[in-house]
Parts: structure tokens; sequence; C-alpha cells
């Protein structure tokens, strides 16, 4: 494996080990509050109870989130320099925009929230939850708009000086419509995520009280069953939207990287109408297209990327032999720009095995999600309580699904657009379009070797946080929701006796902590 290979490698661990932390942020963070907003409305301890158990869960992975998302722009110094380079100009004011504004947002009254227990007015206190939560939501649209803009680049022109965009409409960069799309499609996907974790978790809690005789009418088996309904009905409206946003951007794909459509589909040569592939068999791990075979649905694959049952969608030995005319069929043999793939022959077509059965893995995971959701109301009608192993356990299991379906969905969306790191706009000129080969961006000054050590390392300490983080949460959820913070009610912030004001100190610092 030459530098590239190695850099992408590394790239593609650490950006996935840390999105599998970013939706349950986003998601559980969204229910959190909504759980806190119940309890300030209402008066009800179970929902006070919530709060904090799913507070604290949510805590963990933030902060785990934090530590494992730094990592990411120190990448692009490190290893892809010249990438750096090139989208510089873009890149800087959105993920300036991410740090200074919606990180801080985030953080800021993410602190006001923790250590706010008791100390603060109660909707002073709510308001903290919800402007944190609206920051992390804010920072992962700057970010979406920048991955947006490397899938789909608008709002630039090319300095001929340099051959690198120039920013001159940062309105069209972030309204871009594939931002628009992936944005949205992102959040409900983080919502699914939220919703299948307080279902596993919920339907395990209410399994092992019952089979341990505890009663049905306290707190806590409200804050349980609770749980499980909130967080079924979530994951079926968040699946429903995922659907539709997904339709929105299969239809973008269409018309931004056909390549990569036809890649999801194994669909060597164009049809029209086309078919839909349901299983694929041969030749996929080569990228022998003519040898692939698949079972398919007619008409489906048509509608799907333009709304009729009629439209062609242009096969890949089609779309190879279109793109090598017009952005050339080798590349350049410049060994300082290019490495080892100097004068080689491009190959447009990205992995069809990759594209293929990750796009199948995506939906698959989110269907199992939303099968489990149901179940879990079905399971919970009426104040049942469901005691099945199976059904009970294969929920708790089942919470890896939607994790999954987020890591599987993003390693298509970036692995699709193969071999660029930056895709042509087809709405654009070709003599005027922004593109850049994934072979350019790599550091020409690093080695293979370095590479390779800072990607053990990394492993490592990635993998240690994994242990952490793990081990921290199972700690949390199977003590309960009476975790001994003082629940359900937080601790007197002035007046009273000292024990009382000494009480209210140590229920902050013991949910903080």
């Amino acid at each position: 494996m030459d530098v590239l290979d190695v850099a992408r490698w590394q790239f593609g661990i650490t950006t996935v080990y840390h999105f599998l932390m970013v939706p349950l942020t986003i998601g559980l963070g969204v229910l959190v509050a909504v759980m806190h907003t119940l309890w300030v409305r209402t008066g009800k301890p179970e929902w006070l109870r919530m709060t904090r158990f799913w507070g604290r869960i949510y805590l963990i992975n933030f902060v785990l989130g934090v530590a494992t998302g730094l990592v990411q722009e120190f990448q692009f110094g490190l290893a892809w320099s010249e990438y750096s380079r090139f989208v510089g100009d873009v890149f800087g004011s959105l993920l300036a925009l991410e740090a200074l504004l919606a990180f801080f947002l985030e953080s800021t009254f993410l602190g006001l929230w923790i250590f706010g227990w008791g100390r603060i007015p109660k909707k002073l206190h709510l308001a903290a939850l919800w402007a944190a939560v609206v920051g992390s939501i804010v920072s992962a649209y700057f970010i979406i708009a920048a991955n947006s803009w490397m899938q789909h680049p608008v709002g630039v022109e090319v300095d001929d000086a340099t051959g690198r965009p120039v920013q001159v409409d940062f309105l069209a960069v972030l309204t871009n419509n594939t931002a628009l799309a992936a944005f949205s499609h992102a959040i409900v996907a983080a919502l699914m995520v939220a919703g299948a974790l307080l279902v596993g978790i919920g339907l395990w809690h209410l399994r092992r009280r019952k089979l341990a005789g505890q009663p049905t009418t306290d707190v806590d088996h409200a804050v349980c069953r609770r749980s499980v309904r909130l967080g079924g009905f979530v994951s079926l409206a968040a699946f429903v939207l995922v659907a539709l946003t997904g339709d929105w951007q299969g239809k973008l794909m269409y018309e931004q990287q056909p390549l990569k459509m036809s890649s999801a589909e194994a669909l060597c040569e164009t049809e029209a109408p086309a078919s839909f592939s349901v299983f694929a068999w041969g030749k996929l791990g080569s990228n022998e297209c003519d040898d692939v075979h698949s079972i398919t649905v007619p008409y489906l694959l048509s509608y799907l990327a333009h709304g009729d049952f009629s439209t062609a969608v242009p096969g890949v030995n089609e779309l190879q032999e279109e793109y090598a005319a017009v952005y050339g069929a080798t590349y350049p043999d410049d060994p300082s720009r290019f490495g080892a793939l100097a004068g080689e022959e491009i190959d447009y077509t990205p992995l069809l095995g990759v594209t293929y059965w990750s796009f199948r893995l995506m939906i698959g995971m989110g269907a199992v999600s939303a099968g489990v959701a149901a179940y879990a109301l079905w399971a919970t009608r009426k104040g049942r309580v469901p005691t099945s192993r199976l059904g009970v356990h294969g929920s708790l299991l089942a919470v890896a699904a939607p994790f999954v379906a987020n890591a599987t969905g993003w390693v298509f969306t970036e692995m699709g657009r193969q071999p660029f790191v930056v895709y042509p706009n087809p709405d654009v000129p070709v003599g005027e379009q922004t593109y850049f080969f994934t072979a350019q961006a790599v550091s020409p000054g690093i080695s293979a070797a370095e590479v390779w050590t800072s990607l053990s390392l990394l492993t490592l300490v990635y993998g240690a946080l994994a242990v952490v983080e793990l081990w921290l949460i199972t700690r949390f959820v199977r003590r309960g929701v009476t975790t001994g913070d003082g629940a359900p009610t937080p601790g007197t912030p002035t007046g009273g006796t000292p024990e009382s004001r000494r009480d209210a100190d140590d229920d902050v610092l013991s949910f903080a902590y």
C-alpha cells in the first residue's frame, strides 16, 4: 500500500469512528431536551428522571465525540495538505463558523445545563439545554455544507493563476441543494439512532423489573415505559422521513453524480426503463462490471432517479468512457503531484462491491430499526410488559442497527465519488468546473510509514476510548433510572439550612461527574 491508500484508510477509520457518536449526540440531545421541557411544563417526576438518566448518557457520548472529532481537522494538515490548500478558501469560513459559533454555543450552554441544576431558574436552565442542542445541529450543518461542497461545488470561481477555487458566493455554499438534502437526511437519521437506544434499553429494564417482581405503578416503571414509547414513535416517524429525504438525495445523485448511482446498482449498461437491483453477484470486488448479475425489480430505479417509470439511467461502462473523454483517460505523468498513480489509467468507477453493499446495508439496517420500533410499540400497548427473551434482547442488540445504517451511508457517500475528492459540478461548463482528484490531494512530503505510525497510534487511542465509553454507558444503564443523583427533585439552590444547600451542591456534582 502506498501513502495514498494508507492515508485514505486513516481518514476513513477515524471519520467513521467519530461519526458513530455524532448522530447519537444530535438525536439524543433533542429527545433529552423534549423530556426536560415536559418536566418543566408538567412537573411530573418521571420526566425529570428520564431527563437525568438519558442526559447522563448524552453527556458521556458528547465528551467522547469531542475527543475523537478534534483529530479530523488535524488530519487535513497531516496527510492531506494539498487538499487543504485546494479547498482552503471555501472550508476556512465554514470550519471557523463551526468552531467559533456553533461549537462554542454548544459547549458553553451545555456547561450551564450540567452545573445549573437547582442554581438557575427552571426555564432558563431549560433554555440553556435547547441552546446547546441547537448548537450541535448548527455545527452539523456547517460540516455537512463543507462535505456537500466537495460533492457538488458551488459559489466559487477558479483562479487562473493557481488553479484553485476562490469563494465568491458564501450564501450559495450554505444553500447548496446537496447540503440541504444531506443535512435533513442526517438529522432524521440521528433521531432514529436515539429512538433505537430508548427502545432497546427501555425494553430491557421493563423485562428485568417484571421478572424481579417489581411494581408497575412506581415512577421507575413509568420512566422505562415512556422511554420505550417515545423512542418507538420517534424511530418510526424518523424512518418515514429518512425515506423521503433519501429519495430527494437519490434524485440529486442522478443529476450530479450519475456514476455513483449506477455503481450503487451495479448497472453496467444504460437501461430505459431501469430496474432496481435487489441482489447482485459476480466480480463486484474487481470492478469487472460486465461479469455482474442481478435479481431486479423492473422500472423502480427509473422512478428513484427521476420520479417516473421510463427515464433512462446511464450504465457504468458508458459513463466510464464519458468521464475519460472529458477529464482524461490517464493521470498526468507528474509523480510530485500524483505519486504512484502518475501516468496510470484512471478508473472513474467507484469500487462496485463497496458502493453496492453499503447502500443496501444502509437501507436494510434502517428497516430493521423501524421493525424493532414497531415491535416495541405493539409489545407495550395498553400497559403490557414484554417478557420474551428473544424480542427484548433482540431489541437491545438492534440498537446497533441505525448506527450501522449511518456509518454505511457515509461510506457510500464518500466512496461513491471516487476517484474525485472534489467532484465536478455538471451544471458548470466543462472548462470552468472545479474538481480535484484524490490522488493529488495527499501531502507530498509524507511517507507511508509515517501515516502507518499515526494510523496505528490513533487506532489504539480510539480503541481505548471506545472501551471507556461502552464501560461508562453500560455502568449507568445497568444502574437504572434511580442512580442516587437526587432525583426526582433537584437540590435547593438558596435558602434552607446549610445541610440542604450542601445537598444541592452534591446533587449537581453527582449529575455532572
